[in-house]
């Protein structure tokens, strides 16, 4: 049997890890700038993480949801303490995909309503009513196109205003930051005038912080830099450092029903031991204040590139704009340079690296970014 040749891949084997660097199968070490898309946030192979995840499979990988877990206990309280949300009530899925879809359902099981506004340039993933809201005509198959989404333009309040005003708007879902958008930040203004008219009309506001969330942007969500408190929050990519997971974080105004959202394999004792060594690594080594300093380094050297057109972004979730197509620069990087990035569109790289990542590793990149560049 073949693979489903669904993904374009570059000619490299990636068979080994270790913090913010990765080998190949050559033996060829690269600086991860990207971490699997945003996924890495300990770093990779963290001893912490690795003895947790070791230790826990040795007793128990897996039982269902029917009986009490108390590591889905133990992550909840502590995810809900560095969060500032110890109100809220988790519930653990296995992606973002599967979070933003419960949240969805969530908002609609609530007001009994039907449309959903999104934002241009969006991204919620690639199930059902996921890939609805999200703004990418090509990935929304026929049976997912059931005209539940009206998008807007981003930082356009008046716009959500007048849709709201129609009364039949079960939830408003954005990003935290967009990343596959070109890591454009909603205006904090914006943001709290949406949460004002959401709460107004009895409509459900769902944060979707997958990419942005878990420390990335410098506050542990990037919405927190806004000073708003939506209904729902979405969360996944960083949660594990790379087992898949996902969560569900709902304001204490929701009242839960048995059998009304479920999972097999969500919150299961393997996951929520990665997430617990996730949580352990943030507090215990301060990567928060290590993502400001970071990441005020890199936007402000990268700020001073003539070549670049426009930095955007908070903390370490940073995106760089080039007047031209940036696929030679990206391809230098990862076979010169040794450098993995990520992309959005053909003028955007997107770095999203580990929440570890040093100042000496951030000045190597910068010294690699330099070369390629020829400045």
């Amino acid at each position: 049997m073949d693979l489903y040749n669904v993904y374009p891949l570059f000619d490299i084997n990636v068979v080994k890890g270790e913090g913010c660097k990765v080998w190949d199968d050559k033996g060829t070490e690269y600086l991860d700038l990207y971490g699997g898309h945003a996924v890495i946030s300990i770093g990779h192979a963290h001893p912490h993480y690795v003895e947790c995840i070791s230790s826990q499979v040795q007793k128990l990988g897996f039982y269902s949801n029917s009986v009490i877990n108390k590591l889905q206990e133990a992550v909840a309280e502590k995810l809900g303490r560095l969060s500032g949300y110890e109100d809220y009530s988790a519930f653990f899925v296995n992606s973002g995909a599967e979070a933003n879809e419960n949240a969805l359902k969530l908002a609609s099981f609530t007001n009994g309503r039907t449309r959903v506004i999104s934002f241009k340039k969006s991204f919620h993933g690639r199930t059902s009513l996921a890939v609805e809201v999200t703004d990418n005509a090509k990935i929304i198959a026929p049976i997912n196109n059931n005209n539940h989404t009206t998008y807007l333009p981003l930082n356009d309040i008046e716009a959500v205003r007048a849709e709201l005003a129609k009364g039949d708007v079960a939830a408003v879902i954005i990003e935290g930051i967009q990343g596959i958008g070109g890591i454009v930040v909603p205006q904090p203004e914006f943001l709290q005038q949406l949460q004002e008219a959401c709460t107004a009309t009895g409509t459900v506001l769902v944060l979707d912080e997958i990419q942005s969330g878990y420390g990335r942007s410098g506050k542990f969500f990037a919405h927190q830099w806004a000073g708003i408190r939506p209904d729902l929050i979405t969360v996944a990519k960083g949660i594990a450092n790379g087992f898949p997971m996902g969560a569900l974080l709902i304001s204490p105004k929701f009242t839960p029903i048995f059998g009304q959202l479920g999972t097999t394999f969500g919150g299961n004792h393997l996951a929520c031991s990665a997430a617990q060594a996730v949580l352990d690594v943030i507090e215990d080594e301060n990567l928060l204040e290590n993502v400001n300093k970071v990441g005020d380094y890199l936007m402000t050297e990268l700020k001073k590139i003539p070549a670049i057109k426009e930095v955007r972004g908070k903390g370490l979730m940073i995106g760089i704009e080039f007047e031209q197509p940036i696929k030679e620069i990206r391809t230098k990087l990862l076979f010169e340079q040794h450098v993995f990035t990520g992309v959005s569109g053909t003028n955007v790289i997107r770095l999203l690296p580990p929440l570890s990542l040093t100042m000496e590793q951030a000045a190597q990149f910068m010294e690699r970014l330099h070369k390629v560049l020829d400045c």
